[in-house]
């Protein structure tokens, strides 16, 4: 029994004890900088004046509103005579905490320095004497400036309106789309404008509604939009040497193969300007008329070599 024994341990101490998988460390995202922090709250900062003038310049001494938080403190300023950047700040608290605990720290520190920021340059400008008494005019060119400097809080990474907060957990817990949210928020705010204000008011509030939803687009996506085209064809030699030659245009091949067949396909990935669309298309149908392309609208191109190529 003993000689057993001592030759279980014997045994025991040769196997070599099993040693944990390291993991990979993870990919830290590297630090950022003084200067892009400046950047930021300067754009930001930017945004709010912007917004500011368009607001007390041209829409509020004309009684037009913008949608969500803005309406209604416009709409609490003037029942009660405080000034407006009162309620910016009161009204969007709520929200913020919101924002704080469903998307996170950053966003809600930016939107909570525009939202002081847009009080404290409403303030400023409230003794300026309105440009326009026309409230037509005013919808017009005061939803182009406020949208302007709103379009830039958020490229910022910052809001101005706590209902897209909302509209945003909304659309995590329910079947509304976040611009489904917003719109019947605004639809709300917008007709207890008609009863404040009258239903003329309102209509023109609408106006203004739209020109600034119109302006945020225009300056995050930009004034030149790009596009994405994935092109699944067999001459990918070709079509790829044409878009070189022709538009100037960087491709990116693609391995695939067709889910029912199982047979290879090339699939070609481009991005190009909104004019250079339809050279793309005659390009690819010139090559190859059986070609399967789809073309997606981008928002934003970060990094690499996106300029303009002449077209022949």
């Amino acid at each position: 029994m003993e000689e057993k024994e001592m030759e279980l341990l014997t045994q025991e101490e040769k196997v070599e004890p099993k040693t944990e998988e390291k993991k990979p460390p993870k990919k830290q995202r590297p630090p950022r900088t003084m200067s892009f922090y400046i950047k930021k709250y300067l754009i930001i900062c930017l945004g709010a004046m912007i917004a500011a003038i368009g607001l007390e310049v041209f829409l509020i001494p004309n009684n037009v509103i913008d949608g969500g938080v803005v309406g209604l403190s416009i709409m609490a300023s003037y029942i009660t005579d405080m000034q407006l950047g009162v309620f910016l700040v009161l009204l969007n608290l709520p929200f913020m905490y919101l924002g704080y605990k469903q998307i996170g720290k950053s966003f809600t520190i930016a939107t909570f320095i525009a939202i002081c920021l847009l009080s404290v340059w409403s303030g400023l400008f409230v003794p300026i004497p309105p440009l326009t008494n026309d409230p037509f005019l005013a919808a017009i060119f005061g939803g182009i400036i406020d949208g302007v400097g709103v379009g830039l809080i958020i490229r910022a990474g910052g809001s101005l309106d706590g209902t897209e907060i909302v509209a945003i957990i909304m659309d995590r817990k329910s079947v509304f789309s976040v611009g489904e949210v917003v719109m019947f928020i605004n639809l709300f705010i917008l007709s207890s404008a008609g009863l404040l204000f009258g239903w003329d008011k309102a209509m023109y509030s609408l106006v203004a509604y739209f020109v600034i939803s119109k302006m945020i687009d225009v300056v995050i996506k930009g004034l030149d939009e790009s596009y994405a085209v994935m092109i699944v064809t067999n001459e990918h030699e070709e079509i790829t040497s044409a878009l070189n030659d022709r538009l100037g245009r960087g491709v990116t091949l693609l391995h695939g193969a067709g889910g029912y067949t199982g047979e290879s396909k090339e699939v070609l990935y481009c991005v190009v300007t909104r004019l250079e669309v339809d050279k793309l298309k005659e390009i690819v149908l010139d090559k190859d008329e059986s070609a399967f392309v789809t073309i997606n609208a981008v928002h934003d191109i970060v990094g690499g070599r996106f300029k303009k190529k002449s077209i022949h």
